[in-house]
């Protein structure tokens, strides 16, 4: 055991001292040339600007072979005119019938198809930008990347387009990006940052323009490129007016017919090129697809993601951490209340960079419904940054109406470097908060958080602590538990040992533990420890990893699992044991499975679930997703299942409908949700949605409420 510990400790003082892999290789800028000509966007790329031109070619793998040349070769060209970039890409392929590409629609599943990616940073500020992502059926993908990938927000929906044409020799891509969909220096010479990534799906390959080390991503935005040459710029638009109608049905059996209608607009307008204010106007959320209600098994919150639109482009300027789940700003306490939307009469957003600052501002006016009173929020985050990849912040929140009053400061810092040990990753941090409520004596009200992250592909190291007052209170954020002081530690070492057999990657985690106190008391409250022996991907696509993991729990309070049965407070100890596996989800079918078995509570439980899909071809795409817990305790027994599936059908990458149905049996809930969306013209959207939503069974007094809506959202610029 001695030798292997002095082996292992060995082994990683090596991989520290390894000499750095070149990052970059020549040329690592490209050269946007300017054209006054019409570019006719169809993917053949045979317009005479893009003869005109010079591509740059050298791509490196990152997978499966870090540092060898790929094996397709890819060819990047960019020009521009005075209102848009356009991207030209030539993606050869020796064997164009295995091109993998089963998706149409926006926002596609770009993990299992074969894609291009390119990410720009306008500020070449090596933290912030904006991705794209095409497939070979022109299906196109999108987010806005903050701070080197720490927040990708893939729900933000950029106002660009993409043509692709697959031939004998590869799939070709024209790739039309207005300025105005950009925030950028107002400067007349332009110097951006830029990258480009191609994946290739059956060999599991991937290739980066620059930056191509293990130890980065595409979104390490430190490690771009630059794209040099661009002069004179202007975003065309000066005003996007998005006005909207809607008109529908509500109806259920123990009412009459409601009938909806409903206008309202949106409109936004870049400020100078680096910022942008949104104004909206009786605030709609109609299309948005229903959240997929979990079951709940702890005594702790339940996060569900933001998906209503007005709150997504920007989003990550907006962002306060404080650890453990914590966030000081959450939009979905803005309009919704115990998962019913309230009325919205309009509010306004302005965010973007100016020089080195991120600035994030947002107010919004909510009706009064039933015992709920108007209601005002606001946010005002600000964020410099330091140095090449640091960062200074602070953040403060306001809720207030005639009956409440609850205001947040919160300050926050970062250093983070891809240099440590020539090219490793090191980040500190640190942020502190406090809350202030009306009628409250406002003591023990404060939360912060410290931490160390070693992020790297062959070690991972973290270290932090938290902590949240009993009396600390966001009520414009999201507080998974609170009163509580946190202790967490984890060290995963993920070597590349046996790739000739075609192992890509162990897997193994020496021990992550996290121990928290209850902060009023002292007194140690619940810990959470785990241990991976064996982990590992494969070349194939394929993955597994096998846990064994202890919990303490010490409940102050009684709480309830379900509505007969409760949880008393006492001192429980837990073990229990884990496997995962998944296969590779390029292939047609493809699947996930999860079994834990162990300790819950004073009883036993076996969680066992499953998930998978099918892509029958690039119009259709089916998903299904099912969880079983079977809880066994001295009080009673407790089964719940989960099941959601999805199937959607893409007539063309501008018009598809998709069906997203649910059934929880813990809440007794049935739901559907159709969704007919097509996009007349790039920014404008049509939706058709129905909701139904069934108690315990579907039957006519099962069903608690039917919605249709249709929806046009018209895109207007002046």
């Amino acid at each position: 055991m001695g030798k292997f510990i002095c082996g292992l400790s060995i082994y990683l003082l090596l991989l520290l001292d390894l000499p750095s892999i070149a990052q970059h290789s020549i040329p690592d800028s490209i050269v946007a040339s300017f054209t006054g000509e019409k570019i006719v966007l169809d993917g053949s790329l045979n317009d005479s600007a893009w003869q005109k031109v010079t591509y740059v070619s050298n791509f490196t793998q990152r997978e499966l072979s870090e540092g060898s040349p790929v094996t397709e070769k890819t060819e990047v060209a960019i020009v521009y005119t005075n209102v848009a970039i356009y991207i030209g890409v030539k993606c050869y392929d020796s064997d164009p019938g295995k091109i993998a590409a089963r998706y149409m629609q926006r926002d596609f599943d770009w993990d299992q198809d074969d894609n291009f990616k390119v990410i720009i940073s306008p500020f070449n500020d090596k933290r912030n930008g904006y991705l794209f992502v095409v497939n070979p059926n022109g299906a196109r993908g999108d987010a806005q990347v903050t701070n080197e990938g720490e927040n990708i927000n893939i729900d933000w929906n950029g106002v660009w387009d993409a043509f692709v044409k697959i031939n004998r020799e590869g799939w070709f891509i024209e790739i039309y990006i207005p300025f105005s969909t950009l925030q950028y220096p107002a400067k007349y010479r332009q110097i951006w940052g830029i990258n480009f990534e191609r994946n290739i799906r059956r060999k599991n390959e991937q290739g980066l323009w620059q930056g191509w080390n293990r130890n980065y991503e595409l979104e390490t935005i430190s490690q771009c490129g630059e794209l040099i040459g661009l002069e004179g710029i202007k975003g065309e638009i000066k005003w996007e007016i998005k006005p909207y109608a809607l008109g529908g049905i509500q109806n259920s059996p123990q009412q009459y017919p409601e009938y909806l209608g409903k206008v309202g607009f949106d409109v936004n307008k870049n400020l100078l090129s680096t910022l942008k204010l949104n104004l909206t106007v009786n605030t709609d959320f109609a299309q948005v697809e229903s959240d997929r209600l979990q079951v709940n098994l702890s005594r702790f919150s339940v996060y569900y993601p933001e998906k209503r639109e007005f709150f997504l482009e920007g989003a990550g300027n907006y962002d306060f951490y404080l650890g453990n789940g914590n966030r000081i700003f959450y939009s979905r306490t803005i309009g919704i209340h115990d998962y019913e939307l309230l009325p919205i009469y309009g509010g306004a957003r302005i965010f973007g960079k100016a020089n080195h600052t991120n600035i994030g501002f947002l107010s919004l006016q909510t009706a009064a419904k039933d015992s709920i009173s108007s209601t005002n929020y606001s946010v005002l985050r600000i964020s410099q940054d330091v140095g090449k990849q640091s960062s200074i912040g602070f953040i403060t929140t306001s809720k207030y109406s005639s009956v409440e009053n609850n205001q947040v400061i919160g300050l926050d810092g970062k250093y983070a470097t891809s240099k440590f040990f020539k090219n490793k990753n090191l980040i500190f941090g640190g942020a502190l908060s406090e809350s202030f409520t009306k009628q409250s004596d406002n003591l023990n009200n404060l939360a912060y958080r410290l931490y160390c992250d070693f992020p790297n592909d062959q070690m991972d190291i973290f270290i932090g602590t938290s902590g949240i007052q009993d009396s600390f209170n966001p009520e414009m954020g999201f507080l998974r538990r609170s009163n509580y002081r946190q202790l967490y530690h984890h060290f995963a070492f993920t070597p590349r040992l046996f790739s000739r057999y075609g192992i890509r990657k162990l897997y193994v985690k020496f021990y992550e533990f996290d121990i928290y106190w209850n902060d009023a008391t002292g007194k140690l409250e619940s810990y959470y420890t785990e241990f991976r022996p064996l982990g590992a991907s494969f070349n194939s696509g394929e993955w597994f990893e096998f846990n064994i993991q202890k919990n303490y729990d010490h409940p102050p309070d009684s709480f309830n699992l379900s509505d007969d049965i409760v949880i008393h407070s006492g001192i429980y100890k837990m073990t229990n044991y884990e496997i995962q596996a998944g296969s590779f989800q390029g292939r047609k079918l493809f699947a996930e499975v999860f079994y834990k078995w162990g300790d819950f509570y004073p009883g036993e439980r076996q969680i066992f679930s499953i998930a998978g899909g099918c892509n029958f071809n690039k119009h259709i795409n089916f998903s299904l997703d099912y969880t079983y817990n079977d809880i066994k305790l001295p009080v009673g027994n407790l089964f719940t299942s989960e099941l959601s599936g999805r199937v959607r059908y893409s007539f063309t990458n501008r018009l598809n409908v998709s069906l997203f149905t649910q059934w929880n049996s813990e809440e007794k809930f049935i739901g559907y949700n159709f969704r007919l969306h097509w996009i007349p013209k790039i920014g404008s959207d049509f939706y058709f949605v129905i909701n139904q939503n069934y108690h315990d069974k579907i039957s006519y007094k099962g069903l608690q409420q039917t919605n249709a809506v249709a929806k046009l959202v018209w895109r207007i610029t002046i």
